[in-house]
């Protein structure tokens, strides 16, 4: 449900009033599963026949949006939004090409479906909240590649441990984005016409 959490610190953050903030919490939590799940057949999504999912991230939004306005503090959402981000990510990549894995997809199915399942919810969080989603910009922050490099972990160990796979994938995710942004990395960008 961490991805549940971004899009409830999005929403906080453009100032949204609560039905934007849960709407946008709750398709940032679902909506990259969704369209894997989609891509590979299975209609309808597990989203919409699993209410626990619909309620879930609901709850979390309702949870945060509370927290926020009863809170004396001031938050720093662009923080907790980065760290709850790069989490999700990590998981949401790791568990999408383990499910490609179990639908039988190939290695480029298997890292597709890791790499939607992990950048789909933000996408259509950013859309919603009216910005260039981040995978289209973020140069200096590997967003996407990130999700790409732990599904071809999780594909790779996937035969040996299923389980260590997974954590694995996970675990590379969230090392590769962190460490681009603190090594300084960048992704090319077209070069600017003078």
């Amino acid at each position: 449900m961490t991805f549940a959490i971004t899009g409830a610190l999005v929403g906080i953050q453009k100032r949204f009033d609560v039905v934007g903030i849960l709407i946008l919490a709750v398709v940032t939590a679902v909506g990259g599963g969704s369209i894997r799940d989609i891509v590979a057949g299975v209609t309808p999504p597990v989203a919409l026949t699993d209410e626990v999912l619909l309620w879930l991230p609901f709850l979390v939004g309702v949870g945060v949006f509370l927290l926020h306005r009863l809170s004396k503090r001031h938050w720093t959402t662009t923080r907790l939004l980065y760290g709850f981000d790069t989490v999700s990510l990590g998981l949401f990549a790791a568990l999408g090409a383990e499910r490609g894995l179990q639908i039988g997809f190939g290695l480029w199915g298997v890292v597709f479906a890791g790499a939607i399942s992990g950048v789909g919810g933000g996408i259509i969080r950013d859309v919603l909240s009216g910005e260039v989603p981040g995978v289209m910009y973020r140069s200096g922050d590997f967003y996407a590649s990130a999700a790409v490099a732990g599904s071809l972990v999780t594909f790779a160990l996937h035969g040996v441990a299923p389980t260590t796979a997974v954590v694995a994938g996970a675990v590379v995710t969230v090392m590769v984005r962190v460490g681009s942004r603190l090594a300084g990395l960048r992704l090319p960008v077209p070069r600017s016409e003078a």
